[in-house]
Order: structure tokens, then C-alpha cells, then sequence
């Protein structure tokens, strides 16, 4: 069940909850990021599925997730007597961080433009506010 603004905005906010709030991603997808972010090399969705416990094809598709927010990026490792595989590392925090800030802008931006809406809609012609009636 989505939860308000304002609901968010009283609660207390962690750095993993800004993942959630801006991107929508879901534990499993922090966990995977987690798995990136602590490994000394990047690592395949094997690799990946192997230290968070789940099956490769839930691994593979919360990195593809990851993958097309920014958080991680893919490199192809080529075999000597050919074909290839790919590797998974995070992003630059901050690019990441850089990327958060204009969405956010984004969405401030638009929220602006809706509370003009509003009061173009609901104030009345001198600016003041409507009396309340019982």
C-alpha cells in the first residue's frame, strides 16, 4: 500500500529509505546493490545470486532493475578461446547522488506547478482566503 507524502515525511529517514522513496526499489534490489557495493571485483549474477541467497533468475532481474536505474553498471569479460561473460560493479555514488538530485528537482518542479494548479483552481479572485462555514 503506497503511504502519503506526509506519512514518509514523519517517519524517520535512513539512507536505504531514499532508494525506496525515489527509485522504488525493493529489498532484494538493496541487497544485490549491497552485494555489489561490498565485494572487491565485480561479479557475476552467479556470483551475486550465490551471496544473497536467491535463485539466479530473481538475482538477474533485481540487477537488471539496478542496471537501468544507474546504481550498476556491466562490463564484458572475454574468454581467450572465445565467447564472453558479463560483470556487474556499482555506479559512482556520486553520479548516483548527482542523478537523485534531479529527480528530485524534477519532481519539485512539478509538484510547484501543481500547487499553482490548485490555488488557480480553488483561491478566490482576491487572493485571501474563503470563510469557513460550519
Amino acid at each position: 500500500m503506497q503511504r502519503s507524502m506526509a506519512e514518509q515525511l514523519r517517519q524517520e529517514m535512513v539512507c536505504e529509505g531514499i532508494l525506496e522513496c525515489i527509485y522504488d526499489l525493493k529489498e532484494l534490489d538493496r541487497e544485490c546493490f549491497g552485494a555489489l557495493v561490498e565485494s572487491d571485483e565485480a561479479l557475476t549474477v552467479d556470483e551475486v545470486a550465490e551471496r544473497v541467497d536467491r535463485e539466479r533468475s530473481t538475482a538477474y532481474r533485481s540487477i537488471q532493475r539496478l542496471l537501468q536505474d544507474g546504481f550498476v553498471r556491466k562490463a564484458q569479460v572475454n574468454y581467450e578461446s572465445g565467447g564472453y561473460y558479463h560483470v556487474y560493479y556499482p555506479a559512482d555514488p556520486a553520479d548516483i547522488a548527482d542523478e537523485m538530485r534531479r529527480t528530485l528537482n524534477d519532481w519539485y518542479a512539478n509538484m510547484g506547478q501543481l500547487i499553482r494548479a490548485f490555488e488557480a483552481t480553488y483561491g478566490d479572485a482576491d487572493g485571501g482566503s474563503a470563510p469557513m462555514r460550519d
